[in-house]
């Protein structure tokens, strides 16, 4: 990503199910510097329809971008969705989208973009944070409530090694480490996320706490290596959850906590099912509509 003015900015837009959201948004992330998603149908329902647009520098691939899309839709259950890719006015586009997008506050969290001049409020813990190339700005949902989650969790006892399992930009696991100075394993299945994670570490001067390389999930042998952990936060989506419960509950600490998230509200029965026949127990809900954040323990 260059910001350069003179760069040539591609618009990348289809419409899809509230909340199939985290899946096609992770897909155009592949190919975009920034997504945003707008409200269609002003409506609460889970199968409201969003638009997602997602902005790149440079003309992307549409047979890559037709293949991510494919690949999101059968994550997510859902047809294959329309998108159209078009060439916009040449403009700092990415720019001026930074600006727009205001500091976030998550119980002691105050996240904010490199925009942001001003000091962050006494007594809370600054993420230095872009929305660009990898899932986790805090704005979603899913991750704001991870947020609230630790929050609370900071409020009772400290946490001596945490995994980032889906790490996106490592806000999440960069949480954890500016609360303890503790070590932190980052994981993700997209290398740029890895990128993104390692820039934002240093961002957050972090870096020399933070491991993170790119890996299908538990089956890379540096996760168990690293373990355990007595805290393992997991933001993806429902099925993946599901399928990781076993490896969750192999690589955590006796008294571990794991805080689960991308999950929606209808969704929670299965996943907490799979993680109960592990041996945990729910501890406490998040419940931001359509979405949950679950925080379980051994």
């Amino acid at each position: 990503m260059t910001g350069k003015d003179s760069a040539d900015i591609w618009h990348i837009q289809t419409i899809v199910p509230r909340f199939a959201i985290p899946a096609f948004e992770a897909a155009l992330q592949d190919h975009c510097d920034a997504v945003l998603e707008f409200e269609v149908e002003d409506d609460d329902r889970d199968d409201a329809l969003w638009r997602l647009d997602g902005y790149a520098e440079g003309e992307p691939d549409r047979s890559g971008v037709a293949a991510s899309m494919a690949l999101a839709a059968a994550v997510a259950g859902v047809p294959e969705p329309a998108f159209e890719i078009a060439r916009e006015a040449q403009r700092n586009w990415l720019a001026e989208n930074l600006q727009a997008f205001p500091p976030i506050q998550a119980g002691r969290y105050f996240i904010h973009g490199s925009h942001y001049e001003d000091a962050p409020p006494v007594g809370s813990i600054p993420l230095l944070v872009d929305a660009a190339t990898a899932f986790g700005s805090g704005e979603h949902q899913s991750t704001y409530g991870c947020l609230l989650a630790l929050d609370t969790l900071a409020k009772r006892r400290r946490f001596r090694n945490v995994l980032d399992m889906g790490c996106g930009t490592g806000i999440l696991g960069i949480a954890a480490v500016k609360t303890w100075a503790c070590p932190l394993t980052a994981v993700d299945i997209d290398a740029e996320a890895v990128r993104v994670t390692d820039i934002n570490a240093r961002r957050n001067a972090v870096e020399r706490l933070v491991t993170s390389f790119a890996g299908n999930g538990f089956a890379h042998r540096d996760v168990p290596r690293n373990g355990p952990y007595d805290l393992i936060f997991a933001n993806i989506l429902a099925r993946p959850l599901v399928r990781m419960a076993k490896d969750v509950a192999a690589t955590l600490a006796p008294g571990g906590k794991v805080i689960l998230a991308g999950l929606l509200r209808r969704q929670e029965p299965m996943v907490l099912n799979a993680y109960r026949l592990q041996g945990l127990v729910l501890e406490k809900r998040y419940a931001l509509d359509p979405w949950a954040t679950l925080v379980l323990t051994r």
